[in-house]
């Protein structure tokens, strides 16, 4: 039976309202708070930065220290020319998994061994969820389409004890059954969904 790719366009969906989100970044905004404890704007745009490359390893099965250490966001430093290179590398994860083999056999990210079905599917996860934090630290609408956010809420539905998630993601928010899924997701992964939102002026 052909290996699943649906969640390759999923992931060129959330790369590209990434860049968005990323390309309305000014460097006033960097030293903003995010919805991610203890990160700033400027470390969670290296972390994403560095998971980026480390997923697009990961697609190319091309093990080593990017796909073998485990991820510290909160040490992610931001390269005086991030723009361009966040821009290159969310680009890069997005194009490398959109090869059929990308979704075949074992691969490896972050220090953790994974079917890579479902490493794909991770990846697809921390661009959407990170994309949402990136939106509501600069105080913009986060527009991906349900069809997408679907993926990721399923994907982490329903929630696993709360000592299964440390290190991941805070405890679950509670949201209305009724609320819209890019809220219910936020709330899903430990987000506020009605974090303040900061603005576009410097």
């Amino acid at each position: 039976m052909p290996i699943d790719t649906t969640y390759a366009r999923q992931i060129s969906a959330a790369a590209d309202e990434m860049l968005t989100m990323a390309a309305a970044v000014t460097d006033g905004m960097l030293t903003r708070p995010s919805p991610c404890t203890d990160m700033d704007l400027a470390t969670l745009l290296g972390h994403i930065d560095g998971l980026s490359q480390a997923f697009a390893a990961a697609a190319h099965k091309d093990f080593g220290p990017m796909t073998s250490t485990p991820p510290d966001p909160t040490r992610s430093e931001l390269s005086p020319g991030w723009s361009v290179a966040l821009r290159c590398h969310v680009r890069e994860l997005a194009d490398a998994w959109q090869a059929p083999d990308a979704w075949e056999g074992m691969t490896q990210a972050g220090g953790v061994d994974a079917p890579a079905e479902v490493m794909g599917t991770i990846a697809l996860s921390e661009l959407v969820l990170h994309g949402w934090d990136v939106a509501r630290t600069i105080g913009v609408d986060y527009t991906l389409d349900d069809d997408v956010l679907e993926v990721v809420y399923d994907f982490h539905h329903p929630p696993g004890p709360q000592s299964e998630r440390e290190g991941m993601f805070g405890p679950v928010v509670e949201v209305p059954a009724d609320a819209r899924l890019v809220d219910r997701l936020a709330g899903l992964t430990g987000r506020d969904p009605f974090w303040p939102h900061g603005t576009l002026e410097e």
